[in-house]
């Protein structure tokens, strides 16, 4: 049986505070990590039906995003199924267009990827700012670690390499390499 195909799909409006956390999370996996060759990382956003070419090329679709699952700020969240809509990437919001009915597009091209979203309670996904608020930076580095626990469960691998940040440059989840948490 060949390898399955991993799509990490970072979805979010990086406008809005933390309705970016799922790129934030796409972005600092690329700046942090290679992967094997069966690993996909992409920087979704807000582009919606855009993505159906991406999603309908996957095996499984790991996507990263900001859910509305009544937690408290910063809960982590891992939905499936019916439970998608709680993602915002999966609900009306600021990424235009449902990402369900991006999956369903796919299932009738029968290329619909097994699914999955990570995700993270949002504090703050109204306000214009580019960082997240400081619950979600807190909890970022978590968010990290679940998004890597997931991939490796999918049957993907990822290998840290050196930081490269420019030195001075601060992350808006705060510097993960200072942070005991981020270990």
């Amino acid at each position: 049986m060949p390898e399955q195909r991993i799509l990490l799909l970072g979805v979010g409006n990086l406008l809005y505070a933390d309705e970016g956390v799922g790129v934030h999370a796409a972005r600092h996996l690329e700046r942090n990590y290679t992967f094997s060759g069966n690993v996909t990382l992409l920087e979704g956003g807000t582009r919606g039906r855009l993505l159906m070419g991406s999603i309908a090329d996957c095996d499984r679709l790991v996507v990263m995003d900001a859910v509305l699952g009544g937690g408290p700020p910063g809960a982590l969240y891992r939905l499936e199924d019916d439970d998608l809509r709680k993602s915002l990437g999966f609900h009306d919001s600021q990424h235009q267009v449902d990402l369900v009915d991006v999956l369903i597009g796919c299932g009738m091209m029968d290329s619909r990827p097994a699914a999955v979203v990570l995700g993270m309670e949002p504090m703050d996904w109204k306000s214009l700012r580019l960082e997240l608020s400081p619950v979600c930076a807190a909890a970022f580095p978590r968010f990290i670690s679940e998004i890597l626990r997931e991939l490796a469960a999918q049957g993907g691998r990822a290998f840290p390499r050196e930081a490269r940040r420019p030195s001075g440059e601060e992350a808006p989840w705060g510097d993960l390499e200072k942070n005991p948490a981020a270990g």
